[in-house]
């Protein structure tokens, strides 16, 4: 029995992407086997090379107001670590100098270097998504996702992302929506 597809742009969607574990990062697919709304999440495949949110749009011809970007962030406080993994549309950026560092409550917060991130969520860079993080971070997510019709997220390997709604990232296990997290 085949799985039924959609298109988004040039991409051909499988829905659910339980149906393609072979595209999907170990964390992730843990999550949506659990996840009551995993039967919404689509996956695509993509040359791994265009992984990053331009190429990837430019080339497949995504609208980039479909795609959100997952960037991990932490900071300290009083010796206590604090990370957050925020969820923005690609034509906004997090607001990480602000809002992000008001929410974790430290003094300063920045990017968790490429190689912490990779190593600490199990992902690949380029496809970190909000599908499938470490149990104790936050989740952040814009108010302008959780409102999309459609996002294009990461899958946690590059040669492949998600596809699910907005409000379907707002429903993540400790998801925050937050207005004005993107800029």
């Amino acid at each position: 029995m085949t799985q039924p597809t959609d298109v988004l742009g040039r991409l051909q969607l499988t829905r659910p992407a339980l149906a393609r574990p072979d595209l999907l990062a170990d964390p992730v697919a843990s999550v949506l086997r659990r996840w009551p709304h995993a039967h919404d999440v689509a996956v695509t495949e993509i040359d791994p090379e265009l992984a990053d949110t331009a190429a990837m749009t430019d080339a497949y011809d995504v609208p980039l107001e479909v795609s959100a970007n997952c960037v991990v962030v932490g900071g300290r406080r009083a010796g206590d670590e604090r990370v957050a993994a925020c969820v923005v549309l690609a034509t906004t950026r997090a607001d990480v100098n602000n809002a992000v560092r008001r929410l974790l409550d430290v003094r300063k917060a920045s990017f968790l270097a490429m190689d912490d991130a990779v190593e600490r969520t199990g992902m690949e860079y380029g496809g970190i998504t909000p599908v499938g993080l470490p149990g104790a971070w936050q989740l952040l997510v814009d108010a302008q996702v959780a409102t999309s019709d459609v996002v294009i997220v990461g899958s946690g390997v590059r040669r492949s992302k998600l596809v699910l709604a907005g409000a379907a990232v707002a429903q993540l296990p400790r998801a925050v929506v937050v207005e004005g997290l993107g800029r």
